[in-house]
């Protein structure tokens, strides 16, 4: 059965293998001046955002202030690397769907059910990218709130943990699913009937996105096994839906 280490080690050698490497360049250059402008904006108000977040402990768990200090600290590097990725995902789709559909002719040796030209899957990508954006904000809102409330905000780093691995499963798989005309919310119903195989991928894809200067290698990879994924575990859940 292909896991989700297996898939993320085989998708890294074939986004980089000589017939797919030339496409794997532009979604890396654009993650690298995206990863350059958020590092700085961070480190020149990271311990600002702490310093604001610990006044808000009211007086009564001061004691608990040697373990809330670290919970905070870890829920905002989180949350920092969780916006990061939404926003290069955001900018980068484009080039990822493209990708995902030439990974899929050479993975698979037939192309995806929607084989459209390069303009035409940008433009339907950065669509897609904006639904799954309307899906995530929300609820990335809400856990944002939970984080801020005492007592509460304990448990947050276990819950933006999960939720991340969630949305890293999205995000990758997703790339296939448009590609062969599966609709949004058929994808999401595909990832919840296979719910092991999509939070293990998702929690793998979360771990590269935390390694500095790497990810930014290594995302082109995730998106050759959510296709090897995708073929391996979802594509028979179902016929496509239409979008």
């Amino acid at each position: 059965m292909l896991d989700a280490i297996t898939a993320l080690t085989r998708g890294t050698r074939l986004a980089y293998s000589p017939g797919l490497r030339r496409y794997v360049f532009a979604p890396i250059v654009v993650n690298l001046l995206v990863y350059g402008a958020m590092l700085r904006y961070v480190l020149a108000n990271f311990g600002g955002w702490l310093d604001g977040w610990m006044a808000l402990v009211p007086g009564w768990l001061a004691w608990l202030e040697w373990l809330i200090w670290p919970l905070f600290m870890i829920s905002l590097v989180v949350i920092v690397l969780f916006t990061f990725t939404l926003l290069t995902h955001l900018i980068a789709a484009p080039f990822y769907g493209f990708l995902a559909a030439k990974v899929e002719v050479v993975a698979t040796g037939r192309p995806p059910l929607d084989d459209r030209s390069f303009m035409k899957t940008a433009v339907d990508a950065l669509g897609r990218e904006l639904v799954k954006l309307a899906y995530i904000a929300p609820r990335a809102l809400l856990l944002l709130v939970v984080s801020w409330i005492p007592g509460l905000n304990l448990i947050a780093p276990l819950l933006w943990a999960l939720f991340s691995a969630w949305v890293m499963a999205i995000a990758y798989l997703d790339y296939p699913m448009d590609n062969n005309m599966v609709g949004f919310a058929d994808m999401r119903r595909r990832l919840a009937a296979r719910w092991w195989q999509s939070l293990t991928f998702g929690g793998c894809v979360t771990l590269v996105t935390w390694i500095p200067l790497a990810n930014l290698f290594l995302l082109p990879g995730a998106v050759s096994a959510g296709v090897l994924m995708w073929d391996r575990h979802y594509r028979d859940l179902g016929a496509p839906a239409a979008r």
